[in-house]
C-alpha cells in the first residue's frame, strides 16, 4: 500500500509520537509496503538527519510561544506540497496529531478521495490546563474533550493505543469507529545495553540503588509525585538515586522542588540520551524503572524498560493498565506516595524476586509486543479502510 502520514512532531523532538511514527513506518516499509512521513523542519535539526530518511518531506514551521520545544507548520508552505499532490500517488492518509496536520490531513484524503485515519496518541484532557494555565481546569478539559470528538468525527477511523483511551473516547460520544492497535518495540529495544558504562559515564557508583525515569519532563507526567516518593525511600535506602532523563517545561520546578526537599545528591537530571545507544544503556543501568503519569495512552517507556530486563513499578492507569500485568515485569502501585515507595522497597530489597520480575518482563514484551505484530493490524486496518472506500466510490459512479 501507498501510506501517506502526517504530523505535527517527529524527530529530532522526542516523544512517544515520534516514536510510535517511526516503529509502524519502519515495519510497514519492512513489509515492503510504502511509507511517506510529512513533518516539520525543525530549525535546529542537522542537515544530515534530514538526509537520513529520504522519506520524510519536512514543511517549513514555525516555534511555538508557550511550548519552545514544538513548531508549527506553516500553513501556506503546506498547502503548497498540498496542491502538487495527485490522485493515485496515496491509498490512505494516516494522521497522528490533533494540530495543523489533522486539517491538512483531513483535506489531502478529500482531495485524494481516500480513506483517512488518525491515531488518538495523546490525552488531551490532562494535558491542556497546564499549557494553559490562565484558562481554569474545569473549561480547559471541556474544550480538549470537544475539540477530540470533534476532529474524531472527521475521520473514518480512530486508532487509539489502548482500550482505555477507547473507552474514554466513547465516552465523549464519538461515534467514529475506534480501533486498538498500540505501537509494539522494534528489535533495537532488545539489543542489551552497557548499564555498567553508563554508569562510569555518569560517575554513578555499581552498588548504588538506581531508579530511572525515562520521558518528556513534563507537568502531565506526574514526575513530582516520583519526588515525593523518593523522599520515603530515602529513609530506609539513604544512597539511593533517581536519574530522570529528557527535557521539558516542568524541568525548573522539578529542580526547584529537589532543592527545597534536599535531595539534590539523591536527583540527577541527563537530558535527552541517544535511542539507540543511550537508552538502553541507561535501562540496564538501573534497578527500576518508576513511572507515576497518569494520562499516558499507552506508555511504551515501561515496555522498552522491561526489554531491557528492567523491573518497572508503576500506577496502572489509562494506557498504562493496559501494559502492566503484576509481576511480569512490574509491581504496581496505587496513587499513593507510601504505597509506591513500598513497592520501590520490596525490589530495593530483595535482589532475587527483582531479578526474577524483570526477566518475566522481558519475556513478556517479547511474546506480546512485537512491532511487526502490531504494524499487521495496522495494516490490515488500512486494507479494510481503502476496500470499502473503494467500494463506496464504484456505488457512486454507478
Amino acid at each position: 500500500m501507498k501510506v501517506l502520514m502526517i504530523s505535527d512532531v517527529y524527530f529530532p523532538r522526542v516523544n512517544g509520537v515520534s516514536t510510535s511514527i517511526r516503529t509502524f513506518a519502519q515495519s510497514l516499509r519492512a513489509l515492503g509496503h510504502d511509507v511517506h512521513l510529512v513533518a516539520p523542519d525543525y530549525a535546529h535539526q542537522s542537515a544530515l538527519s534530514k538526509d537520513d530518511e529520504p522519506w520524510i518531506t519536512r514543511i517549513a514551521a514555525r516555534k511555538i510561544v508557550f511550548d519552545p520545544e514544538d513548531y508549527l507548520m506553516k500553513w501556506s508552505a503546506l498547502m503548497a506540497y498540498v496542491d502538487n499532490l495527485q490522485p493515485g500517488e496515496y491509498d490512505v492518509v494516516h494522521i497522528h496529531t490533533p494540530f495543523i496536520a489533522h486539517y491538512a490531513g483531513v483535506r489531502i484524503a478529500k482531495k485524494l478521495q481516500v480513506p483517512v485515519i488518525e491515531t488518538y496518541h495523546t490525552f488531551f484532557e490532562d494535558y491542556m490546563h497546564h499549557y494553559l494555565p490562565w484558562v481554569p481546569r474545569s473549561i480547559a478539559v471541556h474544550i480538549a474533550r470537544l475539540v477530540s470528538k470533534k476532529q474524531c468525527q472527521q475521520v473514518d477511523t480512530v486508532v487509539s493505543p489502548s482500550a482505555q483511551m477507547r473507552d474514554v473516547l466513547q465516552q465523549y460520544g464519538v461515534t467514529t469507529p475506534v480501533s486498538v492497535i498500540p505501537t509494539g518495540l522494534d528489535a533495537s529495544r532488545f539489543v542489551p545495553g552497557d548499564g555498567a558504562a553508563f554508569r562510569q559515564k555518569y560517575a554513578i557508583p555499581s552498588q548504588r540503588p538506581l531508579l530511572l525515569y525515562v520521558g518528556r519532563v513534563a507537568y502531565e507526567k506526574n514526575i513530582q509525585f516520583l519526588l515525593e516518593m523518593l523522599h520515603l525511600v530515602i529513609q530506609d535506602h539513604p544512597e539511593v538515586l533517581l536519574v530522570i532523563t529528557g527535557e521539558g517545561p516542568a524541568e525548573a520546578m522539578l529542580k526547584k522542588m529537589s532543592k527545597e526537599k534536599r535531595l539534590q545528591q539523591h536527583v540527577m537530571f541527563l537530558g535527552y540520551l541517544d535511542r539507540e545507544i543511550g537508552l538502553n544503556a541507561a535501562y540496564q543501568a538501573a534497578d527500576i524503572f518508576v513511572f507515576a503519569s497518569k494520562s499516558e495512552t499507552q506508555g511504551l517507556v515501561l515496555l522498552e524498560a522491561m526489554a531491557q530486563s528492567t523491573p518497572v513499578v508503576a500506577i496502572a492507569e489509562l494506557g498504562t493498565a493496559s501494559i502492566l500485568v503484576q509481576e511480569k515485569g512490574a509491581l504496581i502501585a496505587k496513587d499513593e506516595e507510601v504505597h509506591f515507595a513500598e513497592q520501590v522497597q520490596t525490589l530495593l530489597i530483595d535482589h532475587k524476586f527483582r531479578q526474577r520480575v524483570g526477566e518475566q518482563g522481558r519475556v513478556y514484551v517479547e511474546q506480546t509486543w512485537a512491532s511487526d505484530v502490531q504494524a499487521q493490524k495496522l495494516l490490515a486496518c488500512y486494507q479494510r479502510l481503502f476496500a470499502e472506500h473503494q467500494q463506496l466510490l464504484a456505488t457512486a459512479i454507478s
